[in-house]
């Protein structure tokens, strides 16, 4: 399994998006999916909040999500 980027989550959803529009994917199977990403994302969006508020530098794994 490969490492968890901004790149490959985005690689991810449109492979996704093709499934669901050739009929190899079930539409809530996709859902599934984006529903997933959005929480990775929301996740993310939290720390970078936390970091900001606390005045505290952003973590490497979220750096290491983005920059990868």
């Amino acid at each position: 399994m490969a490492d968890l980027t901004a790149k490959n989550l985005k690689d991810a959803l449109w492979i996704t998006l093709e499934k669901v529009q050739s009929g190899v994917m079930d539409a809530g199977q996709g859902d599934s999916v984006a529903t997933q990403a959005r929480e990775i994302l929301r996740t993310v969006n939290t720390q970078l909040r936390v970091s900001h508020q606390s005045k505290q530098p952003v973590p490497a794994d979220v750096i290491s999500f983005s920059e990868s």
